[in-house]
């Protein structure tokens, strides 16, 4: 029966709310697309860290796993071996590496979609995995799951032994996992949810109430079908498309293009501005359109009651100069690190659109570069445009905020108006370079007023601005 996600989220949504009800995930190319293995692998053999003889025993277990010469746990036992002697802190560190680079780009955004429709309901929500807590744990934390049932490694006095400890979560042992979960919570298997893409997790697919296939292999699917379980394919991640990237390539060629294009309505008019403010609604229009970008924005009015000001957005995704394009409009210019000025092109066009560079490396310097910005507010009636927290989050959660923005504010005397992007990440996230389409949906907060601020009060006042992000993010401190 096949699904789409708004099909399975209304069902989500009707069905009854409390822990009765758990919602099992597996985690490679369910909640991810691909496989968590093979990032550790890749970035262990980028690291050097690897020994000839490990790189001998992982790749000859992985052919003897692949032929089926061997099964989940005796590959699981091999591989592990490798890791004897080791400190657990390491891999634990080593995770969060892979997630940064590899992972967090990889999460679907239909996945995400279901963890929190489940969460909003009260649903028990659980990984359940052969994977290990060191792949999993750090997506686990951006999407906000507590429990997680996985294949464990042995740990003594914080030292990996090269031992699992048995019985490994693969197969039956899901279910074992599963089942255990549910009588030690107040979850029955009769009523909850299991997400997974592969036939090997058939007897957890046969101990709930609820089997969903996703992304599923040919097995699973034919099953499925025949069982008229809900079939739902995620297409938002994995290789893209021929068209997706042409599209995306047109969306960085354009921004130069149209710059240049407008280029004469500045001798023309006398007026650089109006000529990069015609180039601006360009752009954004056309490339909104090239990369299959809608909006759904809430608070639009507080992008117009006050001008100049400074706005702000939590950095997610290098889509976000163009959803801020669309959504400023007009005379404002933006903040970027000099190292944007080694991009071809690129690099060029923003200098000429009066984009100002700083030197992150630099306190010093970074001070120097925002006195003409200060003047700009000032004199020319520009907004200025920046994210506080400095560079894009790896994943959902809303990093730290720096004080430039808020410094600049309160020395121009011009107020903050917060942008809040809630999903750019669905488009382009960090670590992928080809932009999908999606619904961006974007929370303008009320302009923050500044006159009366003052610099032994700045720590307290960037606290609660933050907390208006938190709050409308649905996020925590502890999330971060």
């Amino acid at each position: 029966m096949r699904y789409v996600v708004e099909d399975l989220l209304d069902d989500i949504r009707g069905d009854e709310k409390g822990p009765r009800v758990a919602a099992f995930f597996d985690y490679d190319k369910t909640l991810i697309a691909g496989y968590s293995v093979q990032a550790f692998l890749t970035e262990q053999l980028k690291s050097g860290k690897m020994s000839p003889a490990d790189m001998r025993i992982q790749a000859g277990a992985a052919i003897k796993y692949s032929r089926k010469e061997m099964g989940f746990s005796d590959f699981v036992a091999a591989t592990a071996k490798s890791l004897r002697g080791q400190a657990e802190y390491v891999m634990e560190e080593f995770g969060e590496r892979v997630f940064r680079k590899k992972v967090a780009g990889a999460i679907y955004p239909e996945a995400r979609a279901l963890v929190e429709a489940h969460k909003a309901q009260g649903h028990e929500v659980v990984i359940v995995s052969s994977a290990t807590r060191y792949q999993i744990e750090p997506a686990a934390r951006d999407l906000g799951i507590e429990h997680i049932l996985c294949t464990e490694l042995e740990v003594e006095d914080g030292v990996f032994t090269g031992e699992v400890i048995r019985p490994s979560c693969f197969g039956q042992g899901k279910r074992i996992a599963a089942e255990a979960f549910c009588a030690n919570n107040e979850s029955e298997m009769s009523e909850s949810y299991f997400y997974s893409d592969s036939d090997d997790d058939m007897p957890l697919f046969e101990a709930v109430g609820k089997p969903c296939a996703v992304n599923p292999n040919d097995a699973l699917r034919a099953v499925a079908h025949g069982q008229y379980w809900p079939i739902c394919d995620f297409a938002n991640r994995g290789r893209p498309t021929l068209e997706q990237i042409a599209r995306t390539g047109s969306v960085f060629a354009l921004l130069p293009a149209t710059l240049a294009a407008t280029a004469p309505l500045w001798p023309l008019s006398g007026n650089k501005r109006t000529a990069l403010n015609v180039a601006g609604a360009i752009w954004s229009e056309v490339s909104a359109a090239l990369a299959g970008i809608k909006f759904d924005v809430e608070g639009e009015e507080h992008l117009w009651s006050h001008r100049p000001a400074v706005f702000i957005f939590n950095h997610q995704s290098s889509i976000d100069p163009l959803i801020l394009a669309r959504l400023i409009r007009r005379d404002f210019t933006g903040i970027g690190k000099k190292e944007i000025l080694n991009f071809p092109i690129i690099g060029q066009a923003m200098q000429y659109a009066d984009v100002v560079f700083i030197d992150r490396g630099s306190t010093e310097k970074a001070i120097r570069a925002i006195k003409p910005v200060i003047s700009a507010i000032q004199d020319e009636k520009l907004s200025v445009c920046l994210a506080p927290e400095g560079t894009r989050s790896a994943g959902a959660k809303l990093g730290r905020f720096k004080k430039g923005a808020f410094h600049i504010a309160m020395q121009a005397g011009v107020p903050i108006v917060p942008i809040v992007i809630h999903n750019a990440r669905d488009s382009l996230p960090k670590g992928r370079h080809i932009a999908r389409p999606a619904t961006i949906k974007v929370t303008v907060l009320p302009p923050v007023k500044t006159s009366k601020w003052t610099a032994a009060k700045l720590d307290s006042k960037i606290a609660k601005v933050r907390d208006m992000y938190l709050e409308t993010l649905g996020q925590t401190d502890d999330d971060v």
